[in-house]
């Protein structure tokens, strides 16, 4: 099992770390990790892992959730080298674990914007991506959506400068509040006894509230200028919106 600091803190970019395994295709098991796995339609992190003995260098590519062998995602981690890289790393060796901070600070961006846009459309979704070019989100709705009328209302969003605050809800709760799940398509993970938040507002204005693993930014006004560059029809109940950021 893997520690996963990147819940608590979307912040964290390195910590070492001891190699606790080679998986397949050289992929590298940590006992903790900053790198966040692919899930919840947000992208893997990139980096690197370093042999704090030697200084022997590992560029990690993507960053996937491990199965059991019943072929479910596991507690573990796995780190995957780029294309062409041999895995020198053996069990016992301690690393600096170091995401490409850049990279992941956009997918921060974007993942909280698509929360953004979950308030000002405020219809289920039935799909969502967020990679470092941009971000997807596929709504159930049918009926036209003004572009203008959308950019607007993310930019005041995003210049109210809104707290955004990681916490927790008993599965009790939730089941209680069904609103609070706006994916069709990813429930949320059970068994623990609690699930993780993500919460955008003040103390005295919930912008949103929603079940959610993913990595974000503090406040509103990180997200920057962002915009819907494209509304598709994707079906009689499917409405795709294309967010991407400005800089």
């Amino acid at each position: 099992m893997t520690q996963d600091l990147f819940r608590q803190d979307s912040y964290v970019r390195e910590c070492r770390a001891v190699v606790t395994a080679i998986g397949p295709e050289g992929a590298v098991l940590l006992d903790r990790s900053v790198f966040y796995p692919l899930g919840g339609g947000q992208a893997g992190d990139a980096g690197s892992l370093q042999r704090l003995s030697d200084g022997a260098l590992l560029q990690i590519a993507d960053t996937r959730k491990g199965q059991d062998e019943q072929g479910r995602a596991s507690a573990d981690i796995l780190h995957l080298p780029a294309p062409g890289q041999a895995t020198q790393l053996q069990p016992g060796d301690e690393v600096l674990a170091r995401i490409d901070w850049p990279r992941r600070y956009r997918l921060m961006r974007f993942h909280t914007a698509t929360h953004l846009l979950c308030h000002v459309v405020a219809q289920p979704v039935n799909g969502c991506s967020v990679t470092p070019q941009g971000a997807r989100m596929d709504f159930h709705m049918d009926g036209a959506l003004d572009k203008g009328a959308l950019n607007a209302a993310l930019a005041r969003l995003v210049a109210a400068d809104y707290p955004v605050s990681i916490g927790q809800i008993e599965e009790a709760e939730l089941d209680a509040r069904p609103e609070l799940v706006k994916s069709m398509s990813v429930q949320p993970p059970r068994g623990s006894g609690s699930i993780r938040t993500v919460r955008v507002g003040s103390a005295d204005l919930l912008i949103d509230l929603q079940p959610c693993g993913g990595t974000h930014v503090a406040r509103s006004s990180e997200i920057g200028s962002v915009r819907v560059s494209k509304i598709e029809k994707k079906g009689a109940m499917a409405r795709r919106l294309v967010l991407v950021l400005e800089d």
